[in-house]
């Protein structure tokens, strides 16, 4: 075939144009001279505090804030219920607290490693049992029991565990039956009632005796009267059979 008439070819190897030299020696003693120093703290390092301190001090003081928060809860409240919480949409969640607060009921979300600890330390310790997984806090200044658990019905969702009502702690069937008793005003008509029965019932048999004794004399009065008139005495009136 055709060859073109001019032909490049490279042989050998390829050249090296740089090699390593060493600094000279003035030039060594000028860039030590030059160096940069950085300035000496004015404390040494040793004596700050750790970065890691630091950010745990700040992680304890928002834990306590929490912890503190926790306290006044169970401190200010007198129902407390505790319920488990699953994931559910956040409208169903808000139209909840919208009707628990027609109640005067208020959602808390807490953390268990921040109640957990406190409640460890109080009166409510018994109640440790039930913070095992994502709880949330019903909590009201009165014993709404039935409106929460009219409201409760309706979310399956919010699964209640126990309460804490009036320092008393319950269970969960503990707190239906809680919440089938009587309101506070007729309990206690009812023991008003149910108190001021016997001492009437006392004061009439106390003077029971007293009247029968009494309608026994005027009875004997009549019958000498009438026997000084010799008028035929009427007869006796029925008296009681019971004798005391």
């Amino acid at each position: 075939g055709w060859l073109p008439a001019l032909q490049l070819a490279r042989r050998g190897s390829k050249a090296v144009t740089r090699h390593w030299k060493a600094m000279h020696f003035q030039r060594q003693k000028l860039m030590a001279l030059t160096e940069y120093l950085a300035p000496r703290p004015a404390v040494p390092p040793r004596c700050l505090p750790r970065r890691t301190e630091a950010l745990q001090e700040a992680d304890d003081g928002y834990a306590q804030l929490l912890r503190r928060q926790a306290e006044e809860v169970f401190r200010d409240n007198r129902m407390i219920a505790i319920c488990q919480y699953n994931s559910m949409p956040g409208e169903d969640m808000a139209l909840m607290r919208h009707y628990l607060r027609k109640h005067n009921i208020e959602v808390k979300f807490v953390l268990n490693e921040i109640v957990r600890p406190m409640l460890s330390q109080s009166k409510y310790k018994n109640l440790l049992p039930l913070f095992v997984a994502r709880n949330i806090l019903l909590v009201s200044r009165e014993a709404k029991v039935k409106e929460m658990l009219r409201v409760l019905k309706g979310v399956p969702q919010i699964n209640l565990l126990g309460a804490c009502i009036d320092d008393t702690i319950l269970s969960k069937q503990g707190v239906e039956n809680f919440a089938k008793l009587p309101s506070l005003e007729a309990a206690q008509g009812q023991t008003v009632g149910a108190l001021a029965l016997l001492p009437s019932q006392t004061s009439s048999l106390l003077q029971r005796g007293s009247a029968h004794l009494t309608a026994l004399l005027d009875q004997h009065i009549r019958q000498l009267q009438d026997g000084e008139t010799g008028s035929p005495a009427e007869p006796a009136p029925a008296q009681s059979s019971e004798s005391h």
